[in-house]
């Protein structure tokens, strides 16, 4: 009995990191796909805000001869979506999580914090890739998109934008007591990201000072590789600190939400 025991102990395969952070994403996944709430913001709600902005994002190619109005819009769209889709989602998953208790009883189990964490977002992530080639693909057959100058770079840029707000949405869960809160604790972050990153207003265009502060921003970075590296008009020495600052603040997000990230509600 204890051989056969032990057989079935030394057969049975090992649970790994990647392995456990799927079975969340695949729970993660069912819910995501019954909350009408969270869906109507990825799906309906960003298509919304491109139609309102637009117009004004049109009006940087007027300043920027050379560069196609379709590469503005798509470009600043790859930066609005995750916003959304990512960052607004995952915030309220993580506080409806907590809130359920769920988050303290995986705690329980062999998934590590950064695994419950990365394993929560994954459908976010996942659904934000997939709507960015659905737009990038309609916008070539509708828009007369061109190809991007430096796929490389669009692709690096996009990445990085998803995984930086994944730590994000974890430290604005901490502040958030509700779910129905989140549209108010992420509201500043979203607001920040959406006119100081460049998406509608360039940064050449608005003061020193303050386009400075503006390209120190979480979001800012990965907005710019994507933009600059669709339309060409920087090269790999404007791209690399833009490259470094963006990883600098992924690390950076990610130490404080593992520090500071609230597994419980509060009393």
């Amino acid at each position: 009995m204890t051989a056969t025991a032990a057989t079935a102990t030394t057969t049975a395969p090992a649970s790994t990191a990647l392995s456990r952070m799927l079975a969340l994403g695949r729970a993660e996944t069912t819910l995501l796909l019954r909350n009408r709430t969270a869906l109507f913001t990825a799906l309906v709600l960003p298509p919304l805000m491109t139609v309102a902005l637009s117009e004004p994002i049109k009006e940087q190619g007027k300043n920027s001869p050379g560069v196609s109005a379709a590469a503005l819009v798509v470009t600043g769209l790859l930066g609005l979506l995750p916003l959304f889709v990512v960052y607004y989602n995952l915030t309220a998953a993580y506080v409806a999580r907590r809130g359920e208790l769920v988050l303290k009883r995986m705690r329980t189990g062999e998934a590590r914090d950064a695994e419950i964490l990365g394993g929560s977002a994954l459908p976010s992530l996942l659904l934000s890739l997939t709507l960015s080639v659905v737009l990038c693909a309609a916008a070539a057959l509708l828009m007369d998109l061109p190809a991007p100058s430096d796929p490389v770079r669009v692709v690096l840029g996009v990445l990085l934008g998803l995984v930086v707000l994944v730590p994000l949405a974890a430290l604005s869960s901490i502040i958030t007591k509700t779910v129905e809160s989140s549209g108010l604790t992420t509201l500043p972050l979203l607001l920040i990201s959406q006119f100081g990153s460049g998406m509608i207003i360039p940064l050449d265009s608005m003061p020193d000072q303050f386009a400075t502060f503006c390209r120190l921003l979480p979001t800012t970075p990965a907005v710019q590789l994507v933009r600059e590296g669709w339309t060409g008009t920087t090269g790999w020495g404007e791209a690399l600190p833009q490259l470094g600052l963006a990883v600098a603040w992924t690390l950076v997000a990610g130490w404080a939400a593992l520090r500071w990230f609230r597994w419980e509600p509060r009393r």
